[in-house]
């Protein structure tokens, strides 16, 4: 493990920040930026530079980014003072972002150009995820010198696999979320059927959790659900971005995914209600507003 490469990491939110920790803890040399600079705060105290993103393609060997829409994305990495350009030969660019693979294809194409290593690679996992080092990453790149990217990634993930050639992480995030979409409304209709038929619901979700409904969404924000907690591990307001991402691609591809159509428009029904800053487990207190005006 080579930890004089110099890492950058664009975006400290609610995972970036734990992914950040884990490499500090390791011994790795970071610089940071996050346009919330407060939420940066932590981890310059723990040894990180904060630079403005154009510094750190400069002066970083490995450039992350984990941001919030494609738009970003696009704008960070493309943009009119995007890093892309700012980077060295031979560098690498990992965008940890759930995004666009179209996008994904189009920053690939350009930093091929330019000599520098680009990688698409979404995660899964939420926030106790980053915050167990136990992330799933999906990669879309070329797996010569992907190597060294891995290394890197290792500190904070549990299992990473190279999916295809660009876009195809981003591809892979798409079924992932789609799964979760419908798994989700599953776990939240289930809860509300116990609590109906005057079940202990903590009960319900202990012994299910070890069955086969178990599932990360069950056995994870089923006991926050019952908490009534509802801050987020992953903002509904990016998930509906996601679906919608979903939406597009199952356009192009010509198929019709009705699950995928029922779980966007919940989760647009929770931007509506001004949830869209919650946890996606949210997504019981929309389904209650259904049953409550039914009822």
């Amino acid at each position: 493990m080579n930890l004089t490469k110099k890492i950058g990491w664009i975006g400290t939110g609610v995972m970036g920040k734990s992914m950040c920790k884990h490499l500090l803890n390791k011994g790795y040399e970071i610089s940071i930026f996050n346009r919330t600079a407060d939420k940066a705060s932590e981890l310059i105290e723990m040894g990180a530079k904060f630079l403005k993103p154009i510094e750190i393609a400069q002066t970083c060997d490995y450039v992350f980014l984990m941001l919030g829409y494609p738009r970003d994305v696009e704008e960070i990495v493309i943009g009119e003072n995007g890093v892309l350009k700012n980077m060295k030969k031979g560098s690498y660019l990992i965008d940890h972002t759930t995004s666009s693979p179209d996008l994904a294809v189009k920053i690939y194409s350009k930093a091929k150009e330019l000599e520098i290593n680009s990688y698409d690679a979404p995660v899964s996992g939420g926030d106790i995820g980053a915050r167990e080092a136990r992330l799933v990453v999906m990669v879309g790149g070329d797996e010569e010198n992907f190597a060294n990217v891995e290394d890197i990634m290792k500190t904070y993930s549990s299992k990473i696999n190279i999916m295809g050639s660009a876009g195809k992480g981003q591809h892979t995030k798409m079924s992932n979320q789609i799964i979760i979409a419908s798994t989700m409304i599953g776990v939240v209709e289930g809860m509300l059927y116990a609590q109906k038929a005057n079940l202990d619901v903590d009960k319900v979700i202990q012994l299910l959790g070890g069955g086969a409904a178990g599932s990360f969404s069950l056995n994870v924000y089923g006991p926050r659900i019952l908490k009534r907690d509802f801050e987020p591990g992953f903002y509904v307001e990016h998930f509906l971005k996601d679906l919608e991402i979903c939406l597009t691609e199952s356009e192009k591809m010509g198929l019709k995914l009705s699950g995928l159509e029922l779980a966007y428009k919940l989760y647009y029904s929770m931007i509506e209600m001004g949830l869209g800053k919650k946890g996606t487990q949210a997504l019981m207190l929309a389904l209650e507003k259904i049953n409550k005006e039914n009822s």
